[in-house]
């Protein structure tokens, strides 16, 4: 599959406003939407704030054409995101652990009509879709304790992970041959990212 180019700051900058916040969030929380915090999704769960959406996406290099996987994606804002920076010859696919907010994302995609995106109820003790790989990219909105190897293994030739570790940012490129190459992008806070119900 041919793959364009990553997405520049002002295509991200127009996907952000194109796909609002505000139809993301419970009732009680969309008068907060323009709020740069993160905001409470119900669960235990929040829906991230902007600008660390926007670092994540933009530390993604997502290309038209893209296979993403979605970890923790919540109510389904950063999938509808990825889809709409992938476009029509693009997938995305988000996981969430929480049925309650899986549902809520579907309906919340369901409303935009994204025919490249859906989100999948996450099985319990496996992180991501390892029998649906390899992925162009991986996004976790969720922190880790330490690196997973299975994400990693889940990444295609040339694909990208970004991943919160240990309260820092994480990118993950992996270039065959060889080892993924790591770099670090300042501290975020997250909630856990777990394997459990």
């Amino acid at each position: 599959m041919t793959h364009g180019q990553p997405a520049d700051r002002l295509r991200l900058r127009a996907t952000m406003r194109d796909i609002d916040r505000t139809g993301f969030l419970p009732p009680r929380q969309r008068p907060h939407a323009g709020q740069d915090v993160p905001l409470p999704i119900g669960h235990g769960q929040t829906n991230s704030q902007p600008t660390t959406v926007a670092t994540m996406l933009e530390l993604l290099e997502v290309r038209a054409g893209d296979r993403v996987l979605d970890i923790g994606c919540g109510s389904g804002w950063t999938t509808a995101l990825l889809s709409r920076l992938v476009g029509e010859s693009g997938q995305v696919t988000g996981v969430e652990r929480i049925p309650q907010l899986t549902e809520f994302g579907r309906d919340n995609l369901a409303r935009l009509e994204l025919s490249n995106a859906e989100i999948r109820q996450a099985v319990p003790e496996v992180f991501g879709l390892p029998d649906d790989g390899p992925f162009d990219r991986i996004l976790v909105s969720a922190e880790a304790d330490e690196l997973p190897d299975e994400l990693v293994d889940q990444l295609g030739a040339g694909g990208i992970l970004v991943i919160p570790v240990a309260g820092l940012m994480i990118k993950v490129r992996l270039n065959h041959p060889g080892a993924p190459r790591v770099t670090y992008h300042g501290g975020f806070r997250f909630v856990p990212l777990l394997r459990e119900r």
